[in-house]
């Protein structure tokens, strides 16, 4: 009857995998073997990957390392013991924990060495800005419960959307490159992965309150169902809302996530999660040197112009709607004592965007041009020709996309084991851009989702500055051997073949027939690329406490979607980046410590970066850019280093050293070829310090942490330079006994930049080539070199928040 069960199971999740395989949307992330009732790990109980290549002999050391170390989790959460020979760092629950509730997993990784993390506010409700070793977020992937969550057509990462610190379990960064088996293309750099906690056996409900600075209020309810047989879960709601910090608007953000498990025996089981996020926020406007030197705290206008057709920056016309699902199911079946299976299908469904403003005629011709509407757009009455009016604009996006990842883990004796699989997706995505009229009187866009109220041509059709459609299937076979011949020594070995194809087509001025370079355009495109990646690695166990450890690997990123169809777009395409997939190789030599009051890692490392490829949007010009920087070294060492002072104190420290230098120079087309050799990549502070102090006594913890970061370039040719600032941050709490049907009440307190520093974080605009070009320097071909200033995210001022919550029942 067990084995029937089984089959059952089985059949249920490759047959729940079937029609994703088919369907041609998505993508995923690595999968571990087993459940929590299992000794081994599995992708949505765990995010630390690595371990799952572990064999039997080196499973065994694992558990002497931890005991040496007192526990797996150590620096209050902030480390964890690791084993892969390569650069891994986890972040634990028990950080987690004491983080502001409303973080998101961006916000996390802050401490983690090689981490460059910043946000636009400290609420966790506005995204978030990311590098890895210089490696920009898009250029590394992201998984959720073993799914994918970049963006299948550019990469990118909007962290908001994705989960609320109550529901994570433990967040696990690959600083170098990810696993084989990871599905995410898109990873030319690192990996990060996160799961969601596995539901508890017990039912009851959790309930926590916040309020804090700028209006910030967030309520979150959790309900846990207990074990209803074989199965248990949980289902989690929350509701979040602010202020922007700096100008007008705010954020409103509701999440729903819910994880089921169904333990089929102690060896086999199936869980679902869901991650919902319905989002509604106003953008921060990035700011130049000399705008934040006016006047710190602006951002985009509050105030309508009635009757002017230049209210580009109308805060209520920069106002990113969003809402998306992603629903994965991980499938863990033990088939003999040697050979495990993991099935991990997913879908990710996604439509919104981002707003703009910009102006249209008003015009009697039925004839369809673009810029020009039959439409009374202000309000007066009558339609007059010639009669500019402002409007709103959003570029939007759906997504569709279905995938799965199936992978066999086999123990070939103690010392061997073999994990080899296949992961496949097919992601659909449309994109355009519709316009909307505005009330004439308060500037309110008629549809703030860009669904209805559009504004048409005669014949119908919306009005649209593009139309494009892309079908990315990307398909991957991938093998990784362990071989642990002593207790002293282990050997990697893997290698992956990775296909995409992208295809679909592009249109500018849909249907328009204005005459000109605004007349429809465009056409079909079909390519594809393919890649293998090696990788290998060795580590030597000196005794319980000290590991050496190399890691080599080889990482490949396809061209965005938006870059095949380029040659579609005529004298456009001079100024974007050639269809070529991103590569590079990563050196990792290391060495682990872990004592019983000092652990330590210092990790030096080397990649060489191939055609690396970004693109952006421009607040500036309200245009998408793409560019091709050619080849970049990175070169650095990252640390770090927890001291266990006492039962009560502890000291956690993590430094890195970071140089990403360009080795040739960046061809912008139109603009001139810019003498960006030898010249640092923007966003790369060369040190980054981060040092907290931790207690932890019967009811009460506390945490006080300083991050500094020293200077980075704002621009590519390096002619701007922003400093570099160190703030001051808090987290305290107090636990109380259970009081009647309330269990575990507690009471948190979170503080941000306890200093009121002011500083730049991150610079945002990637066309400013050149910040300043006083001497008029000119380009190889005698062109002057254009130059433009680069704007920023700011650092939000001192702020916080308190929190109260309890378990019920």
């Amino acid at each position: 009857m067990k084995r029937n069960c089984l089959a059952i199971a089985v059949g249920f999740a490759l047959c729940a995998a079937a029609p994703l395989v088919l369907a041609q949307s998505a993508n995923s992330t690595t999968a571990k073997a087993a459940q929590p009732t299992q000794a081994r790990d599995n992708v949505s109980s765990t995010s630390n990957s690595t371990r799952q290549h572990d064999t039997k002999r080196a499973a065994a050391q694992l558990d002497a390392v931890s005991v040496q170390a007192d526990t797996l989790s150590i620096g209050s959460g902030l480390m964890e013991v690791q084993t892969a020979p390569k650069a891994v760092s986890t972040i634990s629950r028990e950080a987690i924990q004491q983080a502001a509730p409303g973080a998101t997993f961006v916000q996390m990784l802050s401490t983690i060495p090689g981490v460059n993390a910043s946000t636009d506010d400290n609420t966790g409700l506005n995204d978030g800005n990311l590098t890895i070793r210089g490696y920009t977020m898009d250029e590394v992937g992201v998984t959720v419960n073993g799914a994918p969550i970049n963006d299948a057509g550019n990469y990118k990462i909007y962290a908001t959307e994705y989960g609320d610190t109550e529901n994570m379990g433990d967040i696990t960064v690959q600083q170098g490159f990810p696993d084989q088996d990871s599905p995410i293309p898109g990873a030319a750099g690192g990996s990060i992965a996160w799961v969601t906690i596995d539901p508890s056996h017990k039912a009851g409900v959790d309930i926590s309150q916040s309020i804090g600075s700028y209006g910030y209020n967030r309520t979150f309810v959790r309900l846990n169902t207990g074990d209803t047989g074989p199965f248990r879960s949980w289902i989690s709601y929350s509701n979040n809302e602010v202020n922007n910090w700096r100008g007008p608007g705010g954020s409103k953000v509701a999440k729903v996530d819910a994880k089921t498990i169904w333990t089929i025996n102690d060896k086999n089981s199936i869980s679902a999660s869901l991650q919902y996020n319905r989002e509604a926020k106003t953008n921060y406007m990035g700011l130049t040197k000399a705008q934040a030197g006016t006047r710190y705290q602006q951002s985009y206008s509050p105030t309508f112009v009635v009757g002017s057709a230049s209210n580009n920056n109308f805060y209520r016309y920069h106002y990113n709607p969003y809402r998306s699902l992603l629903v994965s199911l991980d499938g863990e079946f033990t088939l003999s004592d040697n050979l495990h299976l993991s099935v991990v299908p997913y879908f990710q469904y996604g439509y919104g965007g981002g707003g703009s403003g910009t102006s249209m005629t008003e015009s009697t011709s039925s004839v369809p041009m673009y810029g020009y509407v039959n439409a009374d757009l202000n309000g007066d009455g009558v339609i007059t020709n010639g009669k500019k009016v402002s409007v709103a604009a959003m570029s939007y996006n759906y997504t569709y996309r279905p995938g799965v990842v199936v992978k066999f883990n086999q123990n070939i004796g103690q010392d061997n084991t073999l994990e080899y699989g296949i992961w496949t997706e097919g992601a659909r995505q449309q994109n355009g851009n519709n316009y909307m009229a505005v009330d004439p009187v308060s500037g309110a866009p008629a549809d703030a989702w860009a669904q209805t109220n559009l504004l048409r041509y005669s014949n119908g059709r919306a009005i649209q500055s593009y139309d494009q459609y892309t079908n990315s299937t990307n398909r991957k076979a991938f093998v990784t051997d362990t071989w642990t011949p002593t207790d002293q020594l282990t050997f990697t070995l893997g290698a992956a073949y990775v296909w995409t194809n992208r295809s679909g087509y592009v249109y500018e001025y849909p249907t328009s027939q204005r005459g000109g370079t605004y007349n429809q355009f465009g056409g079909n495109a079909d390519q594809s690329w393919h890649k293998v990646t090696p990788s290998g690695g060795a580590k030597f166990q000196l005794d319980d406490r000290n590991q050496f450890y190399l890691g080599i690997g080889k990482t490949f990123r396809a061209p965005i979607a938006g870059s095949l169809y380029n040659p579609l777009l005529g004298s456009e395409a001079t100024t974007g980046l050639q269809s070529k997939p991103e590569s590079s190789w990563t050196y990792d030599l290391g060495w682990r410590f872990y004592g019983s009051r000092v652990s330590a890692v210092v990790d030096a490392y080397a990649s060489n970066f191939s055609n690396k490829q970004i693109s952006g949007y421009d607040q500036n010009t309200f245009q998408t850019v793409y560019l091709s920087l050619g080849r970049v070294h990175m070169r650095g060492l990252n640390t770090e280093l927890n001291v266990k002072l006492s039962q009560d104190w502890s000291i956690y420290g993590s430094y890195s050293y970071t140089q990403a230098i360009m080795q040739d120079n960046l061809n912008s087309g139109g603009d001139g070829i810019y003498y960006t050799r030898g010249k640092t990549l923007l966003n790369t502070p060369r040190n980054l310090l981060n040092v907290g102090v931790s207690f932890h006594h019967g009811p009460a913890w506390a945490s006080l942490s300083t991050r500094t970061s020293s200077a980075f370039y704002g621009d590519w040719s390096n002619t701007e330079k922003v400093g570099g600032y160190t703030t001051l941050n808090l987290n305290a709490g107090w636990n109380f006994h259970d009081w009647g049907f309330m269990h575990k009440p507690y009471i948190k307190i979170n503080g941000f930049n306890l200093l009121n520093r002011r500083a730049f974080t991150f610079a945002s605009n990637i066309s400013a080539f050149m910040a300043s070009n006083p001497g008029k320097i000119k380009d190889v071909n005698g062109t002057t070199l254009y130059a433009s200033s680069p704007y920023y995210s700011l650092l939000e001022g001192r702020s916080g928040m308190i929190t109260i919550g309890a378990s019920f029942f």
